[in-house]
């Protein structure tokens, strides 16, 4: 039995328990008491509560079943008392009174402020449109994320003051003398700049631990504008020789102030800084850390977060995933902190004012493409001021910096030598979506392993053969065993109707390995489709929107958006981690809600996709030898995913290629000991041939986010320390 009480309130004279509860299989059920302290039983109020994410979590697989509780009890001061879980013969007693609870109690009571910031006028507008939209219950589902996003183990303030480096360690890096120190030029352009952020500004970079840097900051302001910007710069050069200043008497346009900020540059590392924005003491620290344990990177950035207008909280954080150029062709997710090597600056020249809205996107992709090492710290080291005139808050603000955003990636794909045909908006403003162009008109072959289930294949075939635009594509069915003789009457009606379907027969045990491998023995295409038959075509252009990526010599897989049937995502990606081994992101979020950081829409680059739709080269394939015949049923997709990373190309996940996909009809559950027991072995088997990932994780997910949702959470303290690789808490034998 596994179980969490994830969070604790007191309302008037009631105690409230929210948690989740796990037996050794799906179908456990626990039972619950309150006793007070003299062991008598205490009436309460029980309600079962959803956690998919639990079901994902602990068994691979999200079961129509609620393995939430929430429970209230009344309660006397003073007094102690004991929840009681019972499951599958185990008993666990957790202790309450009032003094643990007032432990959490200003948490509940912001908690309690968010639910009453959502009760307004404005959030009654959005939702009344989400729901005209995409109908009521799909509203259902986006409030009950929303409210499940309040009771989230922290608030970010709370999670940043906990990790954030203590006083003492701050010492520490002012005392400590690195091997290699280099100069770092802060290059600031300040145009009008508000006294009261200018000084924030400055007095965050006067307050680093690292003490070898200069502040280059040119001022911008029309003439007679900018004296606020001059007195105060007159003022810190005065004390202190590192700050450095020069006054254009003209606005030269972004990309003209910062051009001339660079000029002034004499450090070894540039960082780039908005005027009106702060960077924590230990920012510039890091830096220089990551520059001594990398000598070969010469392009940084950091995780960020957002700073109200008043300075005084921090929200919104972005944790970022490594190096993802395919992410970055989505959304400028690298935004702050940048940091450049200046031979990598002087290689690649300055900022084009043609550019002017989006020159940081611009100059970040020039400075990537020509990088030799690109270093990710995973800290926020940028506090990002949120105000209503600031894409930060208000995108439509700032039209033609989006506009500008989408030169950007087409002058970036032109330098690659990769064929686009468009650029267009995404899911919002700040967001692309790329449509390639399709080179030649290559054959593409699809591989369905099929067992019975004529229903599900008849469906999944002719909604390619009618819907999808693309009409170079054949079939490879492979019949693995059917025992209804209706199948074998479908099988030969299906190809008398359609002459690129071929039924080819696997008659061995079931391995999915080995089957679609017997079955890509068959296929003539240049690329191959791998698909599940329990899938339907939701975008005509899937195959397009996947061979576009998989097309390019840099990309070896590309993976599909899947939706179950009432709308919500079965599939959006593969963190190597999630649930202890690998699971999918996004799971049970409806298509129409906004995700992490609008993950969910970005075309980006992950460790793994799922096999139910995923386009690979088939030359690739053979390179690699296929799938992994060892692993039979389980992580045989994952494990494909990492074999071609290994031999380094790129895993795209495509979220405009979309199917639904109706999940594991064909196949039965892990629900025998000998199923158990192989898909054990399989675990071992994955873990043994892939340990590197499993302890240092993901390179495309942060390590500041929870291993234990799919919704890219903040990380539970309690049980995760940042930093440190994910462990199960189950055994082995216990995760199906």
């Amino acid at each position: 039995m596994k179980f969490k009480v994830d969070v604790v309130r007191i309302r008037e004279n009631n105690i409230q328990l929210n948690g989740w509860v796990v037996g050794q299989t799906p179908e456990s059920s626990p039972g619950f008491q309150i006793l007070d302290e003299k062991k008598r039983p205490v009436e309460f109020q029980y309600v079962a509560t959803r956690r998919d994410d639990v079901s994902y979590g602990y068994f691979q697989k999200v079961y129509d079943k609620d393995f939430g509780f929430d429970i209230q009890f009344a309660y006397a001061r003073g007094q102690n008392y004991w929840l009681v879980i019972t499951c599958d013969g185990k008993t666990a007693r957790v202790k309450y009174n009032e003094e643990l609870i007032n432990k959490r109690a200003s948490v509940a009571y912001k908690r309690m402020e968010k639910i009453r910031d959502m009760m307004n006028m404005e959030t009654v507008r959005v939702a009344v449109n989400f729901g005209k939209k995409h109908g009521l219950k799909a509203l259902l589902l986006k409030s009950k994320h929303k409210l499940q996003g309040i009771d989230n183990d922290y608030e970010y303030g709370e999670w940043y003051n906990l990790t954030k480096p203590t006083a003492e360690e701050l010492e520490a890096q002012r005392a400590e003398k690195m091997a290699y120190e280099p100069l770092l030029s802060i290059v600031i352009p300040a145009y009008k700049t508000p006294e009261k952020y200018l000084r924030e500004m400055l007095d965050s970079i006067k307050a680093q631990t690292y003490k070898n840097w200069e502040i280059c900051l040119v001022n911008g302001s029309p003439a007679g504008e900018g004296k606020i910007v001059e007195r105060v710069m007159n003022q810190y050069m005065a004390s202190d020789s590192r700050f450095r200043y020069e006054n254009l008497g003209d606005n030269l346009g972004i990309s003209g102030n910062t051009n001339a900020a660079l000029q002034m540059a004499k450090g070894d590392f540039i960082v780039l800084a908005d005027h009106d924005d702060t960077i924590p003491e230990h920012a510039l620290y890091e830096v220089v850390r990551a520059i001594n344990h990398h000598p070969d990177c010469d392009v940084i950035y950091s995780d960020e977060d957002k700073l109200d207008m008043d300075g005084g909280a921090l929200f919104e954080p972005h944790f970022k995933p490594d190096f993802n150029p395919d992410l970055l062709t989505s959304v400028n997710y690298i935004c702050h902190l940048f940091v450049v090597k200046r031979q990598l600056l002087e290689q690649v020249g300055g900022f084009r004012h043609e550019f002017d809205g989006a020159q940081d996107y611009d100059f970040i992709f020039r400075c990537t493409e020509q990088a030799k090492e690109i270093h990710h710290i995973p800290k926020v080291l940028y506090h990002w001021r949120c105000h209503q005139n600031s894409t930060a808050s208000n995108p439509e603000s700032k039209m033609y910096a989006f506009e500008a955003g989408g030169r950007a990636i087409m002058a970036h794909y032109e330098r690659c030598g990769i064929k686009a045909e468009k650029v267009e908006k995404g899911r919002d403003y700040g967001i692309y979506h790329t449509v390639f162009d399709i080179i030649g008109n290559p054959l593409v072959s699809v591989i369905i392993p099929n067992k019975d289930h004529v229903q599900d294949l008849d469906l999944c075939i002719r909604s390619l053969m009618e819907r999808a635009t693309y009409r170079q594509i054949e079939f490879v069915v492979i019949e693995n065993n059917s025992t209804e003789p209706e199948t074998f009457a479908y099988y030969e009606k299906i190809q008398r109707e359609f002459p690129q379907v071929k039924v080819v027969r696997w008659e061995r045990e079931f391995n999915y390995s080995a089957i679609n491998n017997f079955g890509v023995q068959f296929a003539k295409g240049e690329y191959l489709l791998f698909l599940n038959n329990d899938t339907e075509i939701i975008e005509p252009r899937l195959i397009e929107e996947m061979l576009g990526f998989c097309q390019r010599p840099d990309v070896g897989i590309v993976g599909a958006r899947l939706l179950y049937q009432d709308d919500t995502i079965q599939h959006a990606g593969v963190v190597v981690g999630f649930g202890g081994i690998a699971g999918h992101t996004f799971i049970g979020t409806h298509k129409a809600e906004n995700t992490y950081f609008h993950r969910a829409m970005c075309a980006q680059d992950y460790s793994a996709v799922t096999a139910a739709c995923m386009m690979t080269k088939a030359s690739l394939f053979k390179e690699v030898g296929g799938f992994t015949e060892e692993l039979a049923v389980a992580f045989n997709d994952i494990d494909y995913c990492m074999k071609v990373r290994a031999a380094g190309k790129l895993v795209v996940y495509a979220p405009y290629a979309l199917m639904y996909h109706y999940e594991s009809k064909s196949r039965g559950l892990e629900d025998t000991p000998e199923k158990v027991a192989r898909f054990n072995r399989e675990v071992a088997i994955f873990a043994r041939r892939w340990p590197d990932i499993l302890k240092n994780g993901d390179p495309y997910y942060n390590p500041n986010l929870t291993l234990r949702k799919s919704n890219f959470a903040l990380r539970d303290l309690l049980k995760e320390k940042i930093g440190e690789p994910y462990k199960l808490e189950v055994d082995v034998e216990q995760t199906n």
